[in-house]
């Protein structure tokens, strides 16, 4: 089982995302943030597998967001 953080602004695109994946067994989405900076602290709780991250978001933007998981 693959775990998955979405991190993007967009409601509907996490809602998409999230979508499409449900139907996928080897996937589970363990959060979603609409911030970098909620991303970050999502992935100190959660410890998902994969983030898939927005570049561009209010409060830390995906690269920041990125480097600070890393």
């Amino acid at each position: 089982m693959i775990r998955l953080l979405i991190a993007d602004d967009h409601p509907v695109v996490r809602d998409g995302l999230r979508g499409m994946l449900a139907g996928e067994a080897d996937f589970e989405v363990v959060g979603e943030a609409a911030s970098g900076s909620a991303a970050v602290r999502l992935c100190e709780r959660e410890r998902p597998d994969v983030v898939l991250m927005d570049l561009q978001m209010p409060e830390m933007d995906g690269v920041a967001a990125t480097a600070a998981i890393a």
